[in-house]
C-alpha cells in the first residue's frame, strides 16, 4: 500500500492528468483550484478555489473581476491574482482576434462572446465604442468611459469627433449594466438616438447598441429602438 497523499501531490497530479487529456471535463471549482495551485504550491487551494467562485458568482465574474476585489479575499496574495488575471487577459485576446479577423456583421456571435467576456460582469458601467471601416472590419476598440455603479457620462460631440480622427465609415456603442438587466434605458435609446443623427450627418453609420449583462445582452438595432 503507498504512503497516504498528506501533501496533495497526488491530487494534483490526478486534476493535470484530467486537464490535459479532457480539460473540458473538470469542473469550475477544479480549474481554479489547479490555477491557484501553480500560484501556490504547497496548499490546498481547493477551499481557496471554492470560496472565489462563491464570492463572485462563477468563473466568468471570477476572471473579469477587479484585480482589487480579488485580492481582498483572504487567502489571495499577488502572485495568485495574477493568474487569474492572465487568464482572463488570454481569453479576452484569443475572442477579440476572432471579432477582427472577419467583418463584425458578419461574425456577429464572436462580437457578442468577446462582448460577453469582457463586458458582462463589471461592477461599474463602461461604456465603448467600435470603429469599423468601409469594409466593416473592427479598426479600433476604445474605452470613452468609465461610470460608477449605475451611470457613465458618454458625449455625442466626442464621440463622432474620435470617429473622424479615425476615418471610421462605421462604429457600434456598448456598454454593461452592472445590475446584470441589459434593458435599455430612456437614456440609453436617446443618446443612441442622437450620436446616429449626428453621424448621418456625417456620413459614419451607427449599425447597433449592445448592452451587456450578466442576464444577457440588448441590441437597440433588433429592438427597433434606433
Amino acid at each position: 500500500m503507498g504512503a497516504p497523499d498528506t501533501d496533495g501531490t497526488g491530487h494534483r497530479a490526478r486534476l493535470r492528468q484530467r486537464l490535459l487529456t479532457d480539460g473540458e471535463g473538470l469542473l469550475d471549482h477544479e480549474l481554479i483550484e489547479y490555477l491557484l495551485a501553480l500560484a501556490i504550491p504547497r496548499r490546498d487551494t481547493k477551499p481557496l478555489a471554492k470560496a472565489l467562485l462563491h464570492e463572485f458568482g462563477g468563473i466568468g465574474g471570477l476572471l473579469s473581476a477587479d484585480s482589487e476585489a480579488i485580492a481582498r479575499v483572504p487567502g489571495m496574495g499577488d502572485t495568485s491574482v495574477a493568474a487569474i488575471k492572465i487568464v482572463h487577459a488570454a481569453a479576452i485576446r484569443l475572442l477579440r482576434g476572432e471579432v477582427a479577423a472577419r467583418p463584425v456583421l458578419a461574425n456577429w456571435q464572436a462580437l457578442l462572446d468577446y462582448l460577453r467576456a469582457d463586458m458582462a460582469h463589471h461592477a461599474i458601467e463602461r461604456v465603448r465604442v467600435l470603429h469599423l471601416n468601409s469594409r466593416n472590419m473592427l479598426i479600433r476598440d476604445e474605452l470613452m468611459s468609465e461610470g460608477s455603479v449605475d451611470e457613465a457620462a458618454l458625449y455625442v460631440r466626442e464621440v463622432i469627433r474620435r470617429a473622424i480622427d479615425l476615418g471610421s465609415a462605421a462604429i457600434i456603442l456598448v456598454h454593461n449594466h452592472p445590475s446584470g438587466d441589459p434593458s435599455p434605458s430612456r437614456a440609453d435609446i436617446e443618446l443612441t438616438r442622437n450620436v446616429a443623427e449626428a453621424g448621418k450627418r456625417l456620413g459614419i453609420a451607427v449599425h447597433d447598441h449592445i448592452i451587456m449583462g450578466t442576464e444577457g445582452h440588448s441590441s437597440l438595432r433588433s429592438m427597433g429602438l434606433m
